[in-house]
């Protein structure tokens, strides 16, 4: 079990286990999702963006730079 305390201003710790299975990293965004039974899933918004943009580009041939430009936009929003 990981437990974390939610701090006055609203901030938690993500415990390291946690932060090591997510593979988060400092200035990632978490992305907090409440299914239909109320259950909460938390995912890592910049590997969702990558994950999104490897799913796209599969089986293509793009370069290198159009794949990052896709990333880019997956992952800032521009859709």
């Amino acid at each position: 079990m990981n437990l974390a305390t939610v701090s006055a201003n609203g901030q938690i710790t993500v415990p390291v286990e946690i932060r090591r299975r997510l593979n988060l990293k400092a200035g990632d965004k978490l992305l907090f999702l409440r299914k239909q039974n109320g259950e909460i899933v938390v995912n890592n918004t910049t590997a969702l963006a990558l994950q999104t943009a490897q799913e796209a580009v599969a089986g293509s041939q793009f370069s290198e730079d159009e794949v990052l430009a896709e990333v880019m936009d997956i992952r800032y929003g521009d859709r």
